[in-house]
């Protein structure tokens, strides 16, 4: 079950190494001339199933009236556009400024932006959309809350439809929940295994065996499974509800 942990860690810390890359992009060149309709813009499908948790949206990436004002640069010296950022016009004559609202990255010079960020009005990070294996597809989700991620979804097979919700809380896991089987639908979420986190690390996972929305079977780590026993059963009782809810 060891190698099924570090799958999983793995999964989790993929977010870090997309942010980072978006992250630096601007940083890394200057401004160049936007190329003949710069603003059409080739975009991913998104997920099917992904839920919307605020505003933010394709929109806020058009800069399709006068509020808005686009930024494009060149950050690989290929000659290539490839970061995209949107800002909007808030405000008039002296108290007039600049809020990002969209910020769109090209990882792999393809010409198809890979990760796009939405901003809320007030430049607050609302939503990413990342194609993780460069196929055209969104396959991760990321919503955040406050400045903080809150929850990842993820396609984890390619189809287009979420398999993988992780949860958050501090900015770390705290639990993940999967549909092995595929039968969630875009109106209903119906997992399969639940994944519990602490300290970045996952103690604890329950299955669903026969598909009844209840943990049929727990596995837990080894290594943090003694000084739990004393509450193991109030732990387990308490997810045996989450799973529930879920289902």
């Amino acid at each position: 079950m060891s190698q099924y942990f570090e799958s999983t860690l793995s999964r989790v810390g993929g977010l870090a190494l997309l942010c980072l890359a978006l992250a630096c992009a601007p940083a890394c060149g200057g401004n160049k001339a936007a190329p003949k309709n710069s603003g059409d813009v080739a975009r991913g499908k998104a997920l099917t199933g992904a839920t919307d948790d605020g505003a933010g949206g394709p929109s806020h990436c058009s800069a399709s009236d006068d509020k808005h004002e686009v930024s494009e640069y060149d950050t690989s010296g290929d000659e290539t556009l490839d970061v995209r950022k949107v800002f909007l016009r808030v405000g008039d004559g002296s108290l007039a400024r600049l809020v990002l609202v969209c910020r769109e990255s090209d990882l792999n010079s393809d010409g198809v932006k890979d990760i796009v960020r939405y901003y809320t009005d007030e430049g607050r990070p609302i939503r990413e959309e990342a194609d993780r294996n460069f196929d055209g597809q969104m396959d991760e989700v990321t919503y955040f809350q406050e400045g903080q991620i809150m929850r990842q979804e993820f396609d984890s097979q390619a189809d287009g439809k979420v398999d993988t919700k992780i949860f958050f809380e501090g900015g770390k896991p705290l639990r993940a929940e999967r549909d092995l089987t595929g039968r969630s639908t875009a109106s209903k979420w119906q997992p399969d295994r639940w994944e519990y986190f602490e300290g970045g690390r996952m103690v604890r996972m329950g299955t669903d065996l026969d598909g009844d929305g209840k943990v049929d079977r727990w596995d837990r780590d080894m290594i943090l499974r003694q000084p739990r026993d004393a509450d193991s059963g109030a732990a387990d009782g308490a997810a045996d509800g989450a799973a529930d809810a879920s289902g």
